[in-house]
């Protein structure tokens, strides 16, 4: 087997939480809706609006609340009170705020592969959100370099790890995301490792490439550095 060089890490949900913040502020969508519809169907209307908009929003929190005002004027018959609107530009900042936790083993598997490999933090979202929090969780200083992506596809995956290594053959890809984070890298000829989080956005659900020779699932980054060695046969 090639010998891995690069190693590719997800951001949000791999290396620090995400997900929950945006299922609080689902709570607090539907609770302020709630006059208007049940939550089942505002849920469902919401992840409507976030397929559709993707495109022009893209990933991250402000194509978020968007989705969700949008959502709010249809549900209301354009007749959403200034003061839910309001509320909803409120969370959906209170988010961009919010202080970073790192998820278990974080630090010090990174911290472990440094010295051997290149480290590339790979993630789509918004630009100054994704720079905010790597600044925040104390990791930059650990990657040669920082790719913020509008999508996370398997040509993506080829050229990024041609510019930072030796292409995806010898590159590894770290994520919770099946559909972003592990099925393009392994399309694209590289590994792809999945570390489930617990909460998945419907967007990001994808069946597990189980037989693929070079998919792995680990309980926790704690088992990386681990793997890594099986595959360089260290």
């Amino acid at each position: 087997m090639t010998r891995i060089t690069t190693i590719g890490f997800d951001a949000d949900d791999t290396l620090w939480h995400n997900e929950r913040f945006f299922r609080m502020t689902q709570e607090h969508f539907a609770t302020l809706l709630s006059d208007y519809t049940d939550r089942e169907t505002l849920m469902a209307r919401l992840l409507a609006a976030e397929r559709r908009n993707l495109g022009q929003y893209g990933f991250g929190v402000k194509g978020f609340t968007l989705s969700m005002i949008e959502t709010a004027i249809e549900v209301t018959d354009h007749q959403v009170p200034a003061r839910v609107i309001a509320e909803l530009l409120a969370a959906g900042q209170d988010m961009l705020r919010h202080p970073i936790e790192l998820l278990p083993h974080a630090q010090e598997a990174i911290a472990a592969l440094a010295p051997a490999h290149r480290l590339v933090l790979i993630t789509k979202g918004d630009l100054l959100d994704q720079e905010r929090k790597l600044a925040q969780s104390g990791l930059g200083e650990m990657f040669d370099a920082v790719e913020i992506v509008s999508d996370k596809t398997a040509p993506v995956y080829a050229e990024i790890f041609a510019r930072h290594g030796e292409g995806p053959e010898a590159a590894l890809m770290v994520g919770n995301s099946m559909r972003s984070d592990v099925i393009p890298p392994i399309m694209a000829g590289g590994w792809g490792v999945y570390v489930p989080h617990g909460l998945v956005w419907e967007i990001e659900y994808a069946e597990a490439p189980s037989l693929h020779p070079r998919f792995r699932r680990l309980s926790d980054l704690g088992q990386l550095p681990e793997l890594l060695c099986w595959i360089d046969d260290c």
